[in-house]
């Protein structure tokens, strides 16, 4: 059977069966990535179950909401996982901010792009750069620019490493059902309306029957609305 081939039977699988599947093939050399938002904490505690020495990363961005550290503290009380952290390059940072501003963001789309490529996606390929495959929280009715995401599938944007979305199929009514039933540490700020978490002045709550991720860049035309974390390339 060739990789494609397993990878398409894949999508049968349970997100507990591909997470399984993950580590039994990549072992140390696959981790997640954790912006602590539902679907991550749910793959947390689905990691932790089947083996607390998965690993696990997050990008610090110097923008975080202070509700996305609590949590990340509340995930390292109550699973003993050690969580890398990467930050972006600060001269890099600084250059940006005295050239631009510090609320370049909102100036253009072009703008917007620069910061998240320096403070997130730089920050992704150093975390990347030493692993055959990273877990993701995606799920496809997250947003108009994720309705083909596969359980597994290879990440061109990224050396061509493998990807995995164990949760690729869940609804959001999935998502929450677990994190109620196992008792699983959330981001306070889904409890303001808050689906979708970025940094703080890039997001902010959502009206009753808006796109989950209507409060990322919300000044921005949906199809645009991606960090370059997840492009398809």
């Amino acid at each position: 059977m060739g990789q494609f081939e397993e990878f398409a039977d894949l999508e049968a699988k349970t997100a507990k069966e591909v997470l399984e599947w993950a580590l039994k093939t990549y072992g140390d050399r696959v981790a997640l990535a954790s912006s602590f938002g539902a679907e991550d904490v749910v793959l947390i505690d689905m990691l932790a179950r089947v083996d607390r020495r998965s690993r696990v990363f997050t990008l610090d961005t110097g923008r975080l909401p202070q509700e996305t550290c609590d949590v990340m503290e509340k995930i390292r009380d109550k699973y003993g996982l050690k969580i890398e952290i990467y930050y972006p390059d600060t001269e890099a940072v600084e250059d940006m901010v005295a050239k631009y501003g510090p609320n370049l963001f909102y100036k253009n789309v072009e703008l917007r792009k620069l910061c998240c490529e320096i403070r997130k996606v730089e920050p992704l390929k150093r975390a990347l750069k030493e692993l055959s495959a990273w877990i993701t929280g995606l799920r496809r009715e997250q947003s108009v620019t994720r309705t083909e995401v596969k359980k597994v599938e290879i990440d061109r944007s990224h050396n061509s490493i493998v990807k995995i979305n164990p949760l690729a199929d869940w609804s959001e009514e999935q998502v929450w059902s677990y994190i109620r039933e196992n008792g699983v540490p959330y981001n306070a700020l889904h409890d303001q309306n808050y689906p979708s978490i970025g940094c703080a002045p890039c997001t902010r709550a959502i009206k009753p029957g808006q796109d989950v991720r209507a409060g990322r860049w919300w000044w921005e035309d949906p199809e645009h609305k991606e960090c370059g974390l997840h492009i398809k390339k």
